[in-house]
């Protein structure tokens, strides 16, 4: 093993990144038995097409994680953010989960998601620096597909 190095690459391609998210996926299924991964990818598109926003999510273990929810600053305060969380977590409640979890900083939109009903239950000072990392979570249960 002594031949064993740390190789720095930013550059890595998306199928050398899958080797390392595929072997710790096979590991979390092992130890908890969750196999069924569905990811929830939602997009705005106007006529011509363009991708205008849009959330990357992923429903694992009874949870659905969002990733990444952006909309267009021409169409922001409109109600396509709160319409693209709320068809993610109705896609949630059809398979089952029972929470979602979601995070964001202080200069994007914790207030946002604290007005869907979600609750901040961490956050981190100084990441980056001068501003808060918010971590938020919503209990589904009660809500019907």
């Amino acid at each position: 093993m002594s031949d064993i190095r740390i190789v720095s690459d930013p550059h890595a391609s998306e199928g050398l990144k899958r080797v390392v998210i595929d072997h710790l996926d096979t590991y979390n299924v092992a130890v908890t038995g969750f196999q069924d991964y569905s990811p929830v990818n939602l997009f705005l598109r106007d006529q011509g097409d363009e991708v205008m926003g849009g959330l990357i999510a992923q429903i694992w273990g009874g949870v659905l994680y969002v990733r990444i929810l952006w909309v267009s600053e021409a169409l922001r305060g409109r109600g396509f953010g709160r319409r693209l969380m709320e068809a993610a977590e109705q896609r949630a409640v059809e398979r089952g989960c029972r929470h979602v979890f979601v995070d964001t900083f202080s200069f994007q939109a914790p207030r946002f998601y604290e007005r869907l009903g979600y609750r901040i239950y961490g956050q981190a000072e100084n990441w980056p620096l001068g501003h808060t990392h918010h971590f938020l979570r919503k209990d589904l249960e009660g809500v019907r597909s």
